[in-house]
């Protein structure tokens, strides 16, 4: 067989554009792999790229999808390899896009095994949501290296989301107090099981929310994926030395903040995008997570939070229900 099938972006637009395909099956590269995709999962910058405003990285397929978990079919597995990844090998994997499809290439180094006990749907929800929150939150955010430590807290902005409820679970299993916003009672209650304080944004402000829980204090990172009129608010609510990350900008790409709060109690303002970083970057963030959150979930102690599983020739489906804002957690395809 030399043929696969994909879902396809047959020209920008609404959901409907997504189509069912065929294409040839990609060839691995050195220090690539090849993979029998079971599962992909569905994110927020596939409905961007779906609609022409975010483009592949030169040189990376057309085909939208940025995490997969499958069979290693074949590829270059005798450079650098460290987790010993072998022909067979259930994986799941970070890439640039070709997720959508039967099969797909990843940089060996961007592969990591399934974790024990975990399905191929499990596996998949994985790598876009973890390797995001953890290059944020614990490298850029560096929470828990401030001058308080194990007694810093998080904020996570949308804790419903796909990366919420990582960024939730995440923090809350290494001890950290974690705060969330979200739009309903029902996502409130979502991410207050997964260990977080809950502030519904349609019927309080988080700002007063947040101050009233941390006598004044405020909180020391927070993870924002709103950006716009937010964000003079969020620096109202850093404590000193605080950190606030931008990883989205749904609320819109400008505001206008308060230079002198922020010189005065040390902020850092920053903000990333994963997409276009390198395999090396990429592979840092790999081996962290294998080492350090790995056993969390093959103890269960994390675990991916998965709302609704679509056959993969329903992926326009996938995208209107991302599009409603109405889900918690995870949205996947399956082939």
């Amino acid at each position: 067989m030399s043929t696969m099938q994909v879902i396809d972006i047959t020209h920008p637009g609404e959901p409907d554009v997504l189509k069912l395909g065929s294409r040839d099956i990609p060839k691995p590269g050195k220090g690539e792999a090849l993979i029998k995709v079971a599962a992909s999962g569905v994110n927020r910058p596939d409905v961007f790229q779906r609609q022409g405003h975010y483009p592949p990285p030169p040189g990376v397929s057309d085909i939208p999808g940025m995490e997969v978990a499958g069979e290693l079919v074949e590829g270059d597995l005798d450079g650098d390899n460290p987790f010993g990844l072998k022909r067979g090998d259930a994986v799941c994997a970070l890439i640039g896009g070709g997720g959508y499809a039967e099969y797909a290439v990843a940089p060996l180094l961007q592969c990591l095994p399934v974790p024990k006990g975990f399905s191929m749907v499990e596996a998949a929800a994985l790598p876009e949501n973890f390797f995001t929150v953890w290059s944020n939150v614990f490298d850029r955010g560096r929470l828990g290296q401030g001058s308080r430590g194990k007694d810093e807290s998080l904020l996570v902005q949308g804790g419903s989301s796909g990366i919420g409820v990582t960024a939730i679970q995440l923090a809350h299993a290494f001890g950290y107090r974690v705060f969330a916003t979200a739009g309903s009672a029902d996502k409130c209650a979502a991410c207050e099981k997964l260990g977080a304080i809950a502030i519904n944004y349609r019927e309080q402000d988080f700002v007063e929310e947040v101050k009233r829980h941390t006598d004044g204090a405020g909180v020391d990172v927070i993870l924002d994926m709103v950006a716009g009129d937010y964000l003079p608010r969020e620096i109202q609510l850093l404590a000193e030395d605080g950190r606030l990350i931008v990883i989205a900008t749904l609320g819109g790409a400008k505001a206008t903040i308060d230079a002198g709060l922020i010189m005065r109690r040390r902020l850092t303002v920053t903000g990333s995008t994963l997409r276009m970083r390198s395999v090396a970057f990429k592979a840092a963030i790999a081996k962290a997570l294998h080492d350090l959150v790995w056993p969390l979930l093959e103890s269960r102690q994390v675990q991916p939070i998965i709302h609704q599983v679509f056959p993969a020739a329903d992926a326009a489906k996938a995208h209107r229900l991302m599009e409603s804002s109405s889900h918690i957690g995870k949205i996947m395809l399956e082939w």
